[in-house]
């Protein structure tokens, strides 16, 4: 005996048969990328045009510079900028030239597409700099390589710990040079140096007088040129507020950071999945400015001096 067909039925089926493929090949969405590998490949990007000034991006590590700052209305929540040269993320610690405080910033996107600003902040960011609301704020943009506890803190929303106070003598130099439109600070590459004066030939003695009596005439012999006079130590100055350390780099295994701090004879403080290389405790700044430079001659050129916790 013969069924009845539904013709309905018999037409969703066949809607579902020819649809297969287009269901068999459709899939979920990829999740966003976390942890490090939110920070990696890094875009340099092509060159492009601001006006008639032309930029080339660059992944330039030793990047530091003088300018004046914008804020943005992107990212609000986050400590983000916009530059354009630096790499596609990385990372800066930009200095305020007024009041010297110093927070470490993720580059994320280009611009500012004003050819008179150096770099764009987000509101977060320019409100943890304290620039908000300031109409064109001088800052310092130095290209960085922070641990990835701080980069995790920033990724994730967060602000990582804002940096040492830049001393007065470094700002009014900053500032100097920013009055003087020198706004790159980093080496640039050495020319050859000019050839030296030649020396000037002495004047010959003359010719003495005819005669068997005649006697040359003797040159006055040069007088020595007075020693400088040596230059005045400033005392040592104890540090307010507590005692100075060095932060020399932070490692992910306890043996690498331990071998670190036996050359430089610092210690190791772990903190969180890190271990950090320190030396100190100093009591003025000039001890820790001694151990800042054996540090970068060591090749830790991210280490920084800090206040003991």
């Amino acid at each position: 005996m013969r069924l009845p067909v539904n013709p309905l039925l018999s037409l969703s089926l066949t809607a579902a048969f020819l649809s297969g493929g287009a269901y068999a090949e459709s899939r979920e969405p990829a999740p966003p990328v976390t942890g490090p590998a939110a920070d990696y490949p890094v875009v340099v990007g092509d060159p492009f045009q601001v006006g008639a000034t032309t930029y080339t991006p660059e992944d330039r590590l030793n990047y530091d510079a003088v300018g004046y700052a914008d804020v943005g209305q992107q990212a609000g929540s986050a400590i983000s900028a916009a530059h354009k040269t630096l790499p596609l993320p990385s990372y800066a610690e930009v200095t305020s030239l007024d009041s010297g405080r110093t927070i470490l910033v993720r580059v994320e996107r280009r611009g500012p597409m004003a050819n008179d600003r150096l770099i764009e902040l987000s509101p977060a960011a320019a409100a943890q700099l304290g620039l908000a609301g300031a109409a064109r704020p001088a800052v310092r943009v130095r290209r960085v390589n922070p641990p990835e506890q701080e980069r995790a803190m920033i990724r994730s929303g967060g602000r990582a710990p804002e940096r040492m106070a830049t001393p007065k003598g470094l700002l009014d130099a900053l500032n100097r040079k920013l009055a003087a439109g020198a706004v790159v600070l980093s080496p640039k590459p050495a020319t050859p140096p000019a050839p030296a004066p030649q020396p000037t030939p002495s004047p010959k003695p003359p010719k003495p007088a005819a005669g068997p009596t005649a006697q040359p005439t003797p040159m006055p012999a040069p007088k020595p040129a007075p020693a400088p006079a040596p230059a005045a130590t400033p005392a040592a100055r104890p540090v307010a507020g507590g005692s100075l350390i060095v932060q020399v780099a932070a490692f992910s295994t306890q043996e690498r950071a331990n071998g670190v701090a036996g050359k430089l004879g610092g210690a190791v403080s772990p903190a969180g999945r890190v271990f950090r290389v320190r030396l100190g405790p100093f009591a003025t700044r000039a001890q820790a400015d001694a151990a800042l430079a054996k540090a970068r001659g060591a090749g830790y050129s991210d280490a920084r001096i800090q206040r003991a916790d």
